[in-house]
């Protein structure tokens, strides 16, 4: 028997209708950068036509990318550097920046998918992204910071975690972490 795919071709509504790839803003993550600070909106130099936010910004910015479809918004802290330690305890600390913009674009866009960074380079002293003693990365000691960090984002309302570390068992140790304090619902994307 003859094959006839052309009839799946023969109106734009067909055609859109039975493709296989489909591609709209609702499937996009958007990054944003946040930064301390009233009215703060900066270029990133190493990345023109991207800004870091201070938290009123950046409720302006997510309600603009909602209006035009956007979702998902994938969230990156940018700490002062004397909130920076060895231990990344500011990525943790309850009333932090990077927490209360988690919190703040849960409460006025409930709807949005946050989406946060869990690694400690934003936070750290020496910029590594785990703890560094004599010369060696600390892979254990590092997980149960980056346990602490991606509890206290589930606890600010994120609905994803995103390791972006490098240490071994990090999804694992997380994923404990979070199903241990019953928030099961809550995502891991690495």
């Amino acid at each position: 028997m003859l094959q006839r795919p052309r009839r799946n071709r023969k109106s734009e509504v067909i055609r859109n209708m039975i493709q296989e790839t489909v591609l709209q803003p609702a499937n996009l993550i958007f990054p944003l950068f946040i930064v301390d600070g009233n009215a703060q909106k900066t270029e990133v130099n190493s990345m023109p036509g991207i800004y870091r936010h201070s938290v009123d910004n950046l409720l302006r910015e997510v309600e603009s990318c909602m209006n035009l479809g956007l979702k998902a918004f994938d969230l990156f802290p940018n700490i002062e550097e004397s909130l920076k330690d060895k231990y990344a305890t500011e990525s943790y600390r309850e009333n932090s920046l990077y927490l209360k913009a988690i919190k703040e674009v849960k409460q006025y866009f409930p709807e949005a998918c946050v989406i946060t960074d869990v690694a400690m380079d934003p936070y750290s002293s020496d910029g590594h992204d785990g703890i560094v003693e004599n010369g060696e990365i600390l892979n254990d000691e590092t997980l149960e910071v980056l346990g602490k960090m991606a509890l206290a984002h589930a606890h600010a309302g994120a609905d994803i975690i995103a390791p972006s570390d490098m240490m071994d068992g990090r999804v694992g140790y997380i994923r404990k972490v979070l199903d241990d304090n019953k928030f099961t619902s809550v995502s891991i994307m690495s």
